[in-house]
């Protein structure tokens, strides 16, 4: 009886013994991890991947884990998943927590979105529904194509529409007539290949003569602005010279012009109505004269002595 009792003890001293081991143990895991944060994070979305111990990174570096996955009391709608991190971690408004998926169906949570200056989040910079500060979820991956997959699907069905409308009966034969103009026209540039690599040939061989032409004239170019520069002083000062006895010629013609006025204007006064009127004298002096010489020239000159003489009566 004694004996058992003694085992009895033996056995209670080493179960507390390895409780208080075990309990030393968690106490000095905590005390390496330091004091840590927790978040909840608020998923609409399904969350398959992410299990109790999941990493969670902050802009890629490990920061902590997922400890509790769970549906929302008041919404069931959303899971709610709990994550602890390390109190130096900024978690600041404006955090985002996206799910990133991988190729061995494990997922972990990516926190990023933090911007300098802003408070960081806590229970009176934000909701907690159940006890914890909320961290707004991100979209990304999966999550990211089902939020868009509606509009996807309609542009799909719409592609689709747009597809069996270019590729209808009659759109098919246009489509075949096309693929056979095309056919002729390879076929026609094969054949004038030879054509267009001699016309290719040409079109270089007179790119080089008229590279030639160019240089030709810029030589000439050169060589008017040369003589330009040599002989155009000189010839600018005759110009010069040329232009003043224009000037003083026309100056003369002007001054002469202004002479002649009053002699023109007495000629035009005096002297040509005194002319006109001898011009009609001789006039009337030359009709006299005719006339007389045609009486001579009919009458005779008996006529300037007397009348006009009668013809001889014969009686009947």
């Amino acid at each position: 009886m004694e004996t058992r009792a003694n085992h009895l003890w033996v056995g209670a001293v080493t179960l507390v013994l390895l409780a208080a081991l075990a309990a030393f143990i968690v106490w000095i895991a905590r005390l390496g991890e330091g004091k840590q944060d927790e978040f909840d994070i608020f998923y609409g979305q399904s969350v398959s991947g992410l299990a109790k111990g999941s990493q969670v990174s902050f802009a890629g570096v490990p920061v902590g884990q997922v400890t509790e996955i769970a549906l929302a009391k008041d919404n069931p709608e959303f899971v709610r998943v709990r994550i602890k991190v390390g109190e130096d971690v900024p978690i600041l408004v404006g955090t985002q927590a996206t799910i990133q998926a991988s190729f061995t169906g494990v997922s972990t949570i990516l926190l990023d979105g933090a911007r300098k200056d802003n408070p960081p989040i806590t229970c009176e910079t934000t909701a907690c529904p159940e006890g914890r500060p909320v961290i707004p979820p991100g979209r990304g991956g999966f999550g990211e194509i089902v939020a868009n997959a509606p509009l996807l699907l309609e542009r799909l069905a719409t592609l689709t529409e747009q597809l069996n409308l270019i590729l209808g009966p009659e759109n098919q034969q246009e489509l075949a007539g096309i693929l056979k103009n095309t056919n002729r026209l390879t076929d026609g540039l094969a054949d004038a290949s030879p054509e267009l690599t001699a016309n290719l040939k040409e079109f270089r061989n007179t790119m080089v003569e008229l590279n030639q032409t160019l240089d030709a004239v810029e030589k000439v170019a050169v060589s008017s602005s040369a003589l330009l520069d040599k002989e155009g002083s000189p010839l600018a000062e005759e110009l010069r010279g040329t232009l003043k006895s224009a000037n003083a010629a026309l100056a003369s013609l002007s001054a002469t012009l202004e002479d002649t006025r009053p002699a023109a204007r007495q000629l035009r006064t005096t002297t040509l109505p005194s002319a006109e009127a001898t011009l009609e004298d001789l006039r009337a002096t030359s009709r006299a004269l005719r006339s007389v010489t045609e009486k001579l020239e009919s009458e005779g000159a008996g006529a300037l002595v007397g009348g006009t003489s009668l013809p001889d009566y014969k009686p009947k």
